[in-house]
């Protein structure tokens, strides 16, 4: 296979691997309406008990969810309020769709919260059903801070997390502690109203308390974790005074914790994932097979610094060239999951993704018939348009031609600018969905 038939042959796979996991798909098959019987996770919902049904949420997948929710319910379906990212609206007719900024929330996103509380709260009674539309992203688009800390706190709390290297489990954590939807509050908002949540997965292992950061779920995470954690990271002294003060307020007592499992107040929560990662890569695993290349999944549970990971799949690539393990070519090596990148205090510009592309396109120069990419299911990676990029045996020396040495520029995680002449990135503009990050090792006979 020439590196064009590679390319051809991985933009296909990872085309199939967003339709399975359309947002609008998803909620479709999550639920099962006959007359006012809805079947959602294998429970038994009786519609005509409500007067009002209200749909909120908020994420990447938010406007097809809500679309899909509509054409659902029907006449049924009272109003509703969903926050996406800019960018990733669509037509709806009952629910209103607004756009805040992500990953640093903006004065946008807190209005929005105030609304989307606020209809929660005019709402509350027992005779009305909520449904929670939850995507990735949804941690910075519903934002609600708490008495004391201002947007401006959350925002430089914030980038000091995603430029320290932070997973998205311990970011969501700090956010839960500083809000008044996350970690369970929204469905606490919601009682005596019964809630249905509809999940896209974001995080590794499906964690409901922390997707979101977990509006309607318990919350696992404590006072004690959000010191541990901005100290770890060596941030605790960086943040703003306010965040600190409320975090040992807590761990003194004198703020409550987030909804803990077995809390009443959710009881009778339905929250079921309608799509994840695995979906995405099982569908890439298929697709590869459709097209002559043995597959192997390797994980979709994959985290870590994003230039070790991309190393080991790099690895892998030149042992199956050499000794046809762990597959014989013509292969393809997948993997899923969300790595991370401690950016420092100075950096250029790039993404997890294309930063992965960067780091493997150095353990495969000169190496012929293997391509590697990894790209963004939302079709984003970091703060650029890209959505990843590609990586072959010829990158390296191809760079050089235009005098860009890949070694400098991944050592300043400037992996778009590697990247963007070479004509290199992957853009697809935004797939309004959001199951974290699809990378391909494609590997031909020699």
């Amino acid at each position: 296979m020439s590196p064009e038939d590679l390319r051809k042959t991985a933009q296909q796979i990872i085309e199939a691997a967003l339709e399975a996991v359309d947002p609008a798909r998803a909620v479709k098959q999550a639920l099962s309406l006959e007359g006012d019987r809805l079947s959602v996770a294998g429970q038994q919902v009786d519609l005509s008990a409500y007067k009002r049904i209200v749909a909120v949420g908020a994420g990447k997948a938010g406007a097809p969810m809500a679309r899909a929710l509509e054409e659902v319910l029907g006449d049924r379906l009272s109003e509703g309020r969903v926050v996406v990212k800019d960018g990733h609206t669509g037509a709806t007719d009952k629910i209103a769709i607004e756009e805040a900024s992500h990953p640093v929330p903006d004065q946008r996103g807190v209005d929005a919260g105030q609304r989307i509380a606020q209809l929660v709260i005019d709402n509350a009674a027992e005779d009305t059903l909520f449904f929670c539309l939850l995507s990735g992203g949804g941690s910075a688009l519903l934002v609600a801070p708490v008495e004391g800390v201002s947007l401006a706190d959350k925002q430089e709390t914030t980038r000091l997390m995603l430029a320290c290297g932070a997973d998205i489990g311990e970011i969501n954590a700090i956010r839960k502690h500083l809000s008044q939807l996350k970690g369970g509050n929204l469905a606490r908002l919601a009682a005596p109203g019964k809630v249905i949540s509809l999940i896209i997965s974001d995080v590794v292992a499906d964690r409901l308390d922390v997707i979101a950061s977990g509006p309607t779920v318990p919350d696992h995470s404590s006072w004690q974790d959000c010191r541990e954690i901005l100290s770890r990271h060596g941030i605790w002294d960086k943040v703003p005074a306010p965040v600190r003060e409320r975090i040992e307020a807590g761990l003194t007592g004198k703020i409550p914790d987030t909804l803990k499992p077995g809390d009443p107040e959710l009881a009778g929560v339905i929250n079921l994932i309608a799509s994840n990662n695995r979906q995405a890569v099982d569908r890439a695993k298929a697709k590869a097979s459709e097209l002559g290349l043995t597959p192997l999944v390797l994980s979709t549970t994959i985290e870590g610094e994003t230039k070790d990971i991309a190393r080991m799949h790099a690895a892998l690539a030149s042992e199956a060239l050499a000794s046809g393990q762990p597959l014989a070519p013509p292969c393809c090596l997948i993997s899923g999951g969300e790595t991370t990148v401690n950016l420092g205090e100075e950096h250029g510009l790039g993404g997890r993704n294309q930063e992965f592309a960067l780091a493997a396109a150095l353990d495969l120069a000169g190496v012929e018939g293997v391509l590697a990419v990894s790209v963004g299911t939302d079709g984003t990676d970091g703060p650029t348009d890209a959505a990843g990029a590609w990586a072959d045996g010829q990158t390296v020396e191809r760079a050089l031609t235009l005098g860009l040495k890949a070694g400098d520029f991944l050592a300043r995680h400037d992996a778009y600018n590697f990247f963007e002449p070479l004509k290199d990135l992957i853009i697809t503009g935004p797939t309004r969905t959001n199951v974290m990050d699809l990378r391909l090792i494609l590997v031909a006979p020699a």
